[in-house]
């Protein structure tokens, strides 16, 4: 018996899924069940394995759908510059570096190979270009051994990408990919597919599922429709899935038809055919099983697991106290996270409170407009971008958690905040929010209208409740929120686990 956890890709900026799957893991593990977490996207910067161990996932855990059908197994990048250069007949005539890029020039005109270095200071190779006679030639990927090759044409003087090669161990074939614009094809000694889903299905063929297996998906639809692979060949398995986000669309939903959120759409809408599905809030459940009885005449298998859980609440080291007037917030910095909104709002508090920090943690392709907007603000000496870090020790030193996401399916940095019994302030929405702060009692929830509130409105109010939070009780909302997160301890997350993998494989 094996649970099969699938999703689409992963990186160093992951999304709320990933972090979501690495919290079931660690629960998981402690049951009897081997575990496993399916890839499926193209990964190409870097060995999957890099961006998956760091995400806390074991490489024995890790299926990558390009790599499954060939005998190399996950596994650290350790292929050397020393071992490119084993393969390669000419001598290099010069080395250039820049940071992690290294060059090797070779004789000839315009000939050489760049290497992506694991880290500037090293020699491990995560992937390298050849260039010949100043074309793209081909480029390899590497973890111990190369496990991928992509071979390029020039093209509307481009280089492009017409076939990827996929290796054993022994440097064999293991299959090919055929590309042709949009088109792909996928090559193997017995069979052919025309496409990314019958690629997926085929995939999904050779997992041999049985009635004692278990198959959670995290994600099935994106520009890929691969929720109908799944379903289709998922055997005698039992089939779920876990909502991560907002499942319809409010303003799109009448009293005739709902506008499912398209990652879900095709799961709801053939949700006879599923054996359960997981919402992280009791809220979400309620709403989405009135949903489908309304619309779909169909009553689900709805359990309710918060998709993360708190080994233990967390307090300020001896003899340490939290940081007077301390702000953190912690997220991908993303335009729907809106963390600018919560810079101009802590600049609005600082005529009244003149001691308060902001210290925001994240990274993501807003950084670099947060780091402006600090410097517009003259906020430098007070708000840091802080990037990646883990928080695990770092949350008990503030105060206060703010939030300016306007749709959390869940929200786990909501969680660990509470868990290190932070006072909270977020907006009024749907669903983390509400799960996790008691209006008044741990902190405030912010009436927003995102249809008509103005940036000077919503800013003021998110000022306005930082000054309510530390001109009153604060201990007393520190304490409420060690308080609330008691139900979401490890033990009590388990055992929904616990009760829901019985129920459907009838332990």
């Amino acid at each position: 018996m094996t649970i099969y956890n699938i999703n689409f890709g992963i990186g160093w900026a992951s999304s709320g899924v990933e972090y979501a799957q690495a919290y079931r893991a660690k629960l998981l593990r402690n049951f009897k069940h081997p575990l496993k977490f399916v890839f499926i996207d193209l990964i190409q910067n870097e060995n999957i394995q890099t961006y998956t161990e760091n995400m806390g996932f074991q490489d024995d855990e890790v299926i990558w759908l390009y790599q499954y059908f060939s005998d190399i197994p996950i596994a650290p990048t350790t292929y050397t510059v020393d071992d490119l250069l084993d393969t390669v007949q000419n001598q290099v005539a010069r080395t250039e570096q820049a940071g992690a890029v290294r060059r090797l020039f070779m004789p000839g005109n315009q000939n050489f190979i760049t290497c992506y270095l694991k880290d500037a200071e090293g020699d491990i190779v995560n992937r390298a270009e050849f260039v010949v006679n100043g074309n793209l030639i081909r480029k390899d990927f590497y973890s111990y051994t190369r496990i991928y090759s992509e071979f390029y044409a020039p093209f509307e003087q481009r280089a492009k990408v017409y076939l990827r090669q996929f290796y054993n161990q022994d440097g064999s074939i293991a299959y090919q990919e055929f590309i042709d614009g949009d088109r792909h094809m996928y090559s193997f000694k017995d069979a052919k597919f025309y496409s990314k889903e019958a690629f997926v299905a085929y995939f999904m063929e050779q997992l041999d599922l049985t009635a004692d297996d278990v198959v959670i998906l995290d994600r099935a639809s994106h520009e890929l429709h691969i929720g109908q692979a799944i379903l289709q060949h998922k055997g005698d398995s039992k089939l779920g899935v876990v909502v991560h986000a907002e499942h319809f669309s409010e303003g799109s939903t009448n009293d005739e038809t709902i506008l499912w959120n398209n990652y879900y759409e095709y799961q709801f809408r053939n949700a006879p055919e599923f054996d359960f599905f997981i919402t992280a809030t009791d809220l979400q459940n309620e709403i989405l099983t009135q949903q489908m009885q309304y619309y779909q005449d169909h009553t689900p298998n709805i359990h309710t697991i918060p998709v993360g859980s708190l080994h233990e609440l967390s307090y300020p080291e001896k003899g340490e106290t939290r940081h007077p007037y301390s702000i953190i917030s912690a997220s991908r910095l993303a335009s729907e996270k809106h963390v600018d909104w919560l810079i101009r709002g802590v600049v609005k508090t600082k005529a009244v409170l003149p001691e308060i920090t902001f210290d925001i943690y994240g990274e993501g392709g807003e950084r670099t407009a947060l780091q402006d907007l600090i410097q517009e603000l003259g906020a430098e000496d007070y708000i840091h971008l802080h990037g990646h870090v883990n928080l695990a020790q770092i949350y008990p030193r503030y105060d206060l958690f703010v939030s300016g996401s306007t749709s959390e399916g869940f929200g786990l940095t909501l969680m660990e905040a509470i868990g290190a019994g932070l006072g909270m302030i977020g907006f009024d929405v749907k669903y983390g929010n509400p799960t996790f702060i008691e209006h008044g009692e741990n902190g405030y929830l912010i009436p927003i209208d995102l249809k008509q509130d103005r940036l000077d409105e919503i800013t003021d109010r998110i000022a306005s409740r930082i000054v309510d939070y530390f001109q009153g009780n604060t201990e007393a909302f520190h304490e409420k929120s060690y308080e609330i997160a008691e139900a979401f301890k490890t033990a009590h997350i388990q055992e929904k686990w616990r009760n829901l993998i019985g129920e459907v494989l009838n332990d």
